[in-house]
């Protein structure tokens, strides 16, 4: 494609040089770059991509579009922009083909649920006819077509070059998670969204946003700036889950009609006659387009939250009742989500994706509620990010467990006993006794806690010490299957550990 062909989607671009040059490439890394490439030169918070034009120059970029004329090339075109991360995700959409301004795209954003919910929704729209493919925090996938996720939402080229390698493979529709670091960095705006989701909004990332308010208002772009109808799409809605407290505050900035959702808060998509247990929820569904009674193996009130999120979406895009409840009923388990280990012990095991307060105290209340015998539970707390939920969610864990295991998940550069000394502070409070690991000769009868550095040895304690009927959590890491210790990324699986772990002969 020729460079003046990409500013078409631009206003206010300036373009110095030969505009019939061919681009063949884009990128904003240059150690990236190759012959062809048109190079973005991006400020960042760490350092200024305008820094490695020279690099960039030295590898074969055709053109250069940048925001400091200072560092204007003298051999090869180049193009001004305001903002060069809006040029960049605008002129990514061009130069892959645009497949969001032809296709439905549906998103998710919200601190819980994301993934979850994307997976319902890519079953209702399965039961209606539409093949759909799924980008987000596990992969971004159609049928044969997986493409490895390394972010929940990647930097726009990389998100419109997966658009149009799984529309070729033949998805009629987007279904995607949509996090607050690609709408602050405005990785999303070259996409053409027909309805967005907000879930909910909790403690996480603050290490990035400063602030909650700060994290809303990332939240809040999607549906102020990005949902205004378009003659391309005039039909745009927001879903909108008013149990949380800052979902009213988003639906009143919404660009585009609201419809609301809650299991407390009612609206216009709820849930009445429920009932839930270790099988999963029973419910009717009510809509503006009637009810409907459906029966899913979900587990609690917060994936109860996310069914009705995807049967939102559904009513958005106007699809049959009975599509939506086909799709909640008949959608797979998704990878990481309250996935169960089998073993033959007669204990209930479960990894989950849980790591914040808010998720991990959603998931322990609808254990609590099913639980039969004794809840164990094994988490952490991420190093180098925000140190201020670590006590939270040792709170949380150890108030709703019977034994709570604190332990390391990815502790990345910062040291781990470190991390763990946080999480034990916010469970002192509690007063609950502190067990030594060596402890457990006999097991244990009395309520509490224990720091065990190493997530392999804490893994393998908690299935040791479970009997028949116990719940044993297991989480934070979901279906991740490394752990980050310093800059190294290692092969670690909490589902292999557990399956392992039930393996070992007894004592």
């Amino acid at each position: 494609m020729k460079l003046e062909q990409l500013l078409g989607p631009l206003s206010g671009a300036e373009l110095h040089g030969d505009g019939t040059m061919e681009i063949t490439a884009l990128a904003c890394d240059s150690r990236m770059v190759r012959p062809g490439t048109l190079f973005f030169a991006l400020p960042g918070t760490t350092t200024d991509g305008h820094r490695f034009i020279g690099q960039a120059l030295a590898a074969g970029a055709a053109a250069v579009v940048l925001e400091d004329t200072a560092h204007a090339p003298s051999a090869i075109p180049w193009v001004r922009v305001n903002d060069g991360r809006l040029a960049m995700a605008r002129m990514a959409a061009a130069f892959y083909g645009d497949s969001t301004a032809h296709l439905p795209l549906i998103a998710i954003t919200g601190t819980n649920g994301k993934t979850t919910t994307t997976y319902l929704i890519e079953a209702i729209l399965a039961a209606a006819g539409i093949p759909a493919a799924v980008l987000g925090t596990i992969s971004y996938r159609f049928g044969a077509t997986t493409i490895g996720a390394s972010h929940t939402t990647p930097e726009s080229t990389e998100l419109q070059a997966a658009f149009r390698r799984l529309a070729d493979a033949g998805a009629r529709a987007f279904v995607m998670e949509v996090s607050s670091h690609a709408l602050e960095q405005k990785r999303v705006d070259g996409c053409h969204f027909d309805v967005a989701i907000f879930s909910n909004l909790t403690r996480d990332h603050l290490d990035y946003h400063g602030t909650m308010e700060q994290y809303l208002e990332s939240k809040q772009r999607l549906f102020s700036e990005l949902l205004v109808p378009t003659e391309g799409k005039p039909r745009r809605r927001a879903a909108i889950n008013m149990d949380d407290p800052y979902g009213p505050r988003v639906a009143e900035r919404s660009a585009c009609p609201v419809i609301t959702y809650g299991i407390d808060f009612g609206g216009d998509v709820r849930a009445v006659n429920v009932s839930s247990s270790v099988a999963g929820i029973r419910a009717t569904l009510v809509t503006p387009k009637g009810e409907i009674p459906f029966a899913s193996h979900l587990l609690g009130r917060f994936n109860l939250s996310n069914i009705l999120a995807a049967a939102s979406a559904g009513i958005a895009l106007d699809l049959d009742l009975a599509a939506i409840k086909a799709g909640i009923e008949g959608h797979a388990t998704v990878p990481g989500r309250m996935e169960r280990v089998e073993n033959r012990a007669g204990v209930t095991c479960l990894v989950d994706y849980a790591h914040t307060g808010d998720a991990l105290e959603n998931v322990l209340k609808t254990l609590k509620e099913i639980a039969r015998a004794r809840i164990i539970t094994v988490f952490g707390c991420g190093g180098d990010r925000d140190p201020g939920k670590r006590p939270i969610m040792g709170r949380i864990a150890a108030e709703l467990s019977d034994l709570a295991i604190a332990t390391s998940d990815n502790p990345r550069t910062e040291e781990p006993l470190t991390i763990l000394e946080q999480i034990r502070s916010g469970i002192l409070p509690l007063g609950v006794r502190e067990y030594r690991p060596d402890e457990f000769v006999a097991g244990f009868t009395e309520k509490g806690f224990v720091m065990l550095e190493n997530r392999r040895e804490a893994i393998r304690l908690a299935v040791k010490l479970a009997g028949p009927d116990d719940i044993v959590l297991l989480a934070g890491k979901g279906h991740e299957d490394y752990q980050i210790i310093g800059k190294t990324k290692h092969h670690f699986d909490d589902r292999e550990e557990a399956a392992a772990a039930f393996a070992e002969p007894g004592p």
